[in-house]
């Protein structure tokens, strides 16, 4: 196991003009409160102060406000004025000339990587939930405190933010260029894990908290060095990438799992139970899962984070900030992230197409592919995507999964007419935007001139309309076949349930399905099926209790039309069911290998 060190990222810079200092102390672990004193040094005489409404990566309005408590303002030891103004705004009446001092609580117990939490065994924030934005100082340097406590004397710190003065543990100060990178920086408190590697010449940092004994920390290290050399060399070959080290922060829980990227860090949730074991020889299927998304949360280092929407060139914090292109910053990420675990060696061929398989599968059985284009669904985050229901299958798409068959559909064209491959489009479109903002049209400049041709019917057809996307006709050529497997019962009848201890529970009906017929609704318990032997009424009547819709074939035998015993709202109900007699499911196997090595290995052919 690596010995645990802090990393740090030089010297501070130059003296400038004094920015907002924000000290951050442990109010109190058991009621889960943060204490935040932000010093103000030049403020203005009515000076406005508020906190972030979302964070960056997460397209969905949080209100990170309702959590923040307690605010007063002071000046030389005096009350100042303080007025709310809105649901994230205060406003002070002060001197000019004098230091404004705010003080506030933060409750924290946000157990996701998106917000803040503090409890006795670990404390993590992003700066979006505690870090008040000081009006008409955004743009100068600000200096982040943290604070140790007695009850914390066994903790460490690790964060992307550069330190000035900080103890062994990583407890001080820190400094941020401007406010946009004080709340791109995380924060990871407690007895966690550490471990380090160096990835082409630049030094990475891997903490976790909550893992089990037997977690193998050394393969972890091992095999996200070879994601993040893997991941450098594809954008910039043996040049230095854009950062100068990085930090990976997983919380392991009993249940989750997600990511959000930063510019020089990310933070991640797993289940504990998915972390590579001691004495393990084969990764788990959670083990593979979880390499995938620090793949796709560190290739966002460059696609996103860098390269990114040129509406969101310069974030506004008051409000959702729409953008048509997540297609191509999550859709291509999610292309690349498993891919390039292929090129990594940490995945052979076989699991990288049942991966593959899995994603096409995603899309083709969501009715809503057909309903919203996936240009549409990027703009449409903020109110469908983060807000799932019942409904959300029937009347989106998702462009995480879309997006992925997007950019797949586009690398296998390209390498086929043999001019370019989509590796290199990426490349190119990251000099031709230096690393920053794109648009739509940059891509199709690029595409137009790495291809020979222009591909705006493409672009028109997969990115700007519901139609089928032509990934069976695209893979045939690459030695890849696109069968037709039967479906599980579940799929044949258009559903999506819950069956926790024995009970079917409803909770999706897609469009246009058998269960959608038979008059099916999300949130139905159903109960079992009867019939009449033959068909005839008033003979012997079957009745089955059902505990797994895949029973169904055994229960039923060669009866296709069934009565659906169900639970509604206490109302026992029947419903009139025909089990459709074919359905498939999709799946995507190599039939020659030499034919698929190039684009697997990333090489022309």
């Amino acid at each position: 196991m690596p010995r645990a060190r802090t990393i740090t990222a030089g010297k501070a810079s130059p003296t400038v003009a004094k920015g907002p200092h924000y000290r951050i102390d442990i109010a109190d672990l058991h009621s889960h409160r943060f204490a935040v004193t932000l010093t103000i040094t030049q403020p203005i005489e009515v000076q406005r102060v508020a906190l972030p409404v979302w964070i960056p990566g997460s397209y969905l309005v949080r209100e990170f406000a309702k959590h923040l408590q307690s605010v007063r303002a002071e000046q030389s030891g005096k009350a100042v004025p303080l007025q709310q103004l809105d649901k994230r705004t205060w406003q002070a009446t002060c001197q000019p000339d004098q230091n404004l001092v705010l003080h506030y609580e933060l409750y924290a117990l946000d157990n996701s990587v998106r917000t803040a939490w503090l409890d006795a065994q670990r404390g993590f924030f992003n700066g979006t939930s505690l870090c008040l934005q000081v009006a008409g100082q955004e743009a100068l340097p600000h200096t982040l405190e943290l604070v140790a406590s007695p009850a914390t004397a066994d903790w460490s710190v690790a964060t992307g933010l550069t330190a000035t003065k900080v103890n062994k543990q990583g407890f001080g100060t820190y400094r941020a260029a401007h406010y946009d990178e004080l709340v791109d920086c995380p924060v990871e408190m407690g007895a966690f894990w550490s471990g380090s590697f160096t990835a082409c010449g630049v030094p990475h940092r891997f903490v976790v908290a909550g893992a089990l004994p037997s977690f193998d920390g050394a393969r972890l290290l091992a095999d996200t060095k070879k994601i993040c050399e893997v991941e450098i060399q594809f954008w910039h070959g043996s040049k230095k990438p854009p950062h100068t080290e990085y930090v990976f922060m997983l919380n392991a829980v009993d249940d989750g799992y997600g990511g959000l990227e930063h510019r020089n860090s990310t933070a991640l949730i797993a289940n504990r139970r998915d972390l590579p074991r001691v004495g393990d020889t084969k990764a788990s299927e959670g083990y593979t899962t979880l390499l995938g998304l620090i793949s796709h949360e560190y290739f966002h280092t460059w696609n996103v984070k860098r390269l990114r929407p040129a509406e969101l060139a310069t974030y506004d914090y008051t409000q959702e900030n729409y953008t048509e292109l997540l297609w191509f910053f999550e859709g291509f990420t999610s292309y690349y992230d498993d891919l390039l675990l292929r090129r990594a060696n940490l995945i052979d061929d076989a699991t990288y197409f049942k991966l593959l398989t899995k994603t096409f599968n995603q899309v083709d059985q969501a009715p809503g592919r057909l309903i919203q284009s996936v240009a549409e669904a990027s703009f449409d985050a903020w109110v469908k995507y983060y807000r799932q229901d019942e409904n959300t299958p029937n009347a989106t798409i998702s462009y995480y999964t879309k997006g992925a068959l997007v950019a797949l559909c586009f690398d296998l064209t390209l390498r086929a007419e043999g001019k370019t491959t989509l590796d290199d489009v990426m490349r190119a479109l990251w000099t031709r935007c230096q690393g920053g903002p794109m648009a739509e049209s940059d891509f199709a400049a690029v595409l137009q001139e790495l291809g020979g041709r222009s591909f705006a019917k493409e672009i028109a057809a997969w990115v700007h309309s519901t139609r089928e996307l032509p990934v069976k006709k695209l893979l045939a050529p690459f030695g890849v076949d696109l069968h037709d497997d039967p479906a599980q019962m579940a799929q044949k009848l258009g559903l999506r349930v819950s069956e926790a201890k024995g009970t079917v529970t409803i909770k999706v009906v897609l469009r246009d399905g058998a269960a959608e017929k038979a008059g099916f609704s999300s949130n139905d318990e159903w109960l079992g099926v009867e019939w009449a032997e033959g068909g005839k009424k008033g003979g012997t009547t079957q009745a089955w209790r059902l505990n797994k819709v895949d029973d169904l074939p055994m229960l039923l035998g060669k009866q296709k039309t069934v009565t659906a015993l169900v639970s509604r709202d206490k109302r026992l109900l029947r419903l009139p069911l025909t089990v459709p007699a074919t359905s498939t499911t999709a799946r995507i196997s190599v039939k020659d290998a030499k034919a698929v090595t190039p684009w697997m290995t990333g090489t022309k052919a």
